[in-house]
């Protein structure tokens, strides 16, 4: 889709580095605007993005904005910041990344993906689907599909996917005709202070589904199922393992690298039909949830059963979602992204499913300290289908606030509670130290952590 742009707007980002940011700005440049940003250090997002050709600044100052004419800011940048105080003396329009995504796709068909858990990958599912079957959609995704090796692409269909951000409650801005509720849990209570105002915040969304469109809802997250008995119109189906759901997950098969299911679909009064053998290669009950999701849109919008199959047997993945780094010893070392508790037992749960007989240790790094102050006894307890934690410094992504506890205690109740080995470590030397003492035998290492972790896993391959 060819859209005709204001080429002699400036749009300047304000924390460009972020995965949603720099895709949002991905988006905007091919789209005909002039893009640039800036951001405290330097990243692999922004080395994609001056891969493309945008313009990046490392540090905030007034200078970076010479000649914008628009400021995009990403929710984590503070108020205090230089350079949004000079746009506000200058009068320069501010929008909020949710604001700028919505008029964006707002001339588009929105498939838009929201939840607590699963959106990346399920964004990237239904992305997959779609390029398969020739539509060609535009994506702005929040994490690195594999199959591209990008965030976000500009498709030349009128259809466009994305995964929203319920973190700030910008994903009422983005208008759907079809939506997906994964699963709703405790996340951002910093920002909506009670779950019952996260779970009305998703009532809205819900409703905002327009009558030609539909909404698919998650039946088996207990908060989902609340959430149904208020919402006003009865446009939405359902996906999961329930029996009630429309789309019923059933027959389901593990294995190390693949899982296997049927998909029983009870739309109408008439008689179920099927669709059967679907393969997808991930792990775990959470991504073959994710997985349904994306063939309930996708059958919806008339995407034959076969066409969906084959996408999804091809599906290349999604980075920092147990992404296999490199073999130490014989040992797969894996990367992902998992720092909710909830999180962290659905991937667990995934990987003692299919590693049965292997020792499991969870190298893991707790990020930030809002978040695990609010769910200490919930991360203690998270860890139980793991052998050994290797427990991490704190990454407190710009957070100053007080801990309120000792951190040694919370790593004794860890493995009291999750009832495993835990070891406490400083820093990645004593990361390498470790895992030249330890990691030997019938042994499967996951690193887990939106932090650094990623980058501490990684290096680990060059340093053995």
């Amino acid at each position: 889709m060819k859209i005709k742009l204001g080429k002699t707007e400036q749009i300047h980002f304000v924390g460009i580095g972020g995965i949603g940011m720099s895709g949002l700005a991905l988006i905007m440049k091919e789209l005909g605007f002039k893009v640039q940003g800036s951001d405290i250090s330097l990243n692999k997002n922004i080395e994609r993005l001056k891969k493309n050709r945008i313009k990046v600044f490392i540090g905030h100052k007034i200078s970076n904005l010479n000649k914008s004419t628009i400021l995009v800011k990403s929710s984590a940048i503070k108020k205090n910041n230089s350079e949004i105080l000079y746009s506000k003396r200058k009068k320069i329009p501010i929008y909020s990344r949710g604001d700028m995504l919505g008029h964006v796709v707002s001339l588009m068909k929105n498939i838009v993906v929201a939840g607590s858990h699963g959106k990346t990958t399920t964004t990237s599912l239904i992305s997959s689907i779609f390029s398969y079957a020739k539509i060609d959609p535009t994506v702005i995704n929040g994490g690195v599909l594999n199959s591209f090796g990008n965030s976000a692409k500009l498709g030349k269909s009128n259809w466009c996917i994305l995964e929203s951000d319920e973190s700030d409650g910008s994903f009422l801005k983005i208008p759907p005709t079809y939506s997906i509720v994964t699963n709703i849990d405790k996340e951002h209570l910093d920002f909506y202070k009670s779950i019952n105002n996260l779970k009305s915040k998703f009532i809205n969304f819900i409703e905002k589904t327009p009558s030609f469109g539909k909404s698919f809802v998650c039946l088996d997250n207990q908060y989902n199922k609340d959430i149904l008995k208020n919402v006003k119109n009865v446009n939405y189906n359902t996906y999961g393992l329930d029996k009630n759901s429309n789309f019923q997950i059933i027959n389901v098969i593990k294995k190390k690298d693949l899982s296997l299911f049927d998909v029983k679909i009870k739309i109408s009064e008439s008689k179920p039909r099927f669709i059967r053998k679907i393969k997808v290669p991930t792990i775990g009950m959470h991504n073959i949830r994710n997985t349904t999701a994306a063939i309930a849109v996708a059958t919806s919008v008339g995407i034959p059963n076969e066409i969906i199959k084959k996408s999804l047997i091809s599906f290349k993945g999604v980075q920092r979602r147990f992404t296999k780094i490199f073999n130490y010893r014989n040992i797969p070392f894996f990367d992902d992204y998992a720092h909710h508790p909830t999180e962290i037992s659905e991937v667990l749960n995934g990987v003692r499913d299919v590693y049965k007989d292997s020792e499991i240790v969870c190298i893991f790094q707790p990020h930030r300290i809002s978040r695990l102050k609010s769910l200490y006894q919930e991360f203690s307890k998270s860890f139980k289908k793991s052998d050994t934690v290797v427990l991490c410094p704190i990454y407190k992504a710009g957070e100053n606030i007080n801990l309120g506890f000792s951190y040694l205690n919370f790593a004794k109740r860890l493995a009291k509670n999750s009832k495993v080995r835990l070891i406490m470590i400083q820093n990645e030397k004593d990361l390498l130290n470790f895992t030249k003492q330890n990691i030997y035998g019938n042994k499967v290492v996951i690193g887990m952590g939106a932090g650094s972790i990623s980058n501490w896993i990684r290096n680990l391959e060059n340093k053995l």
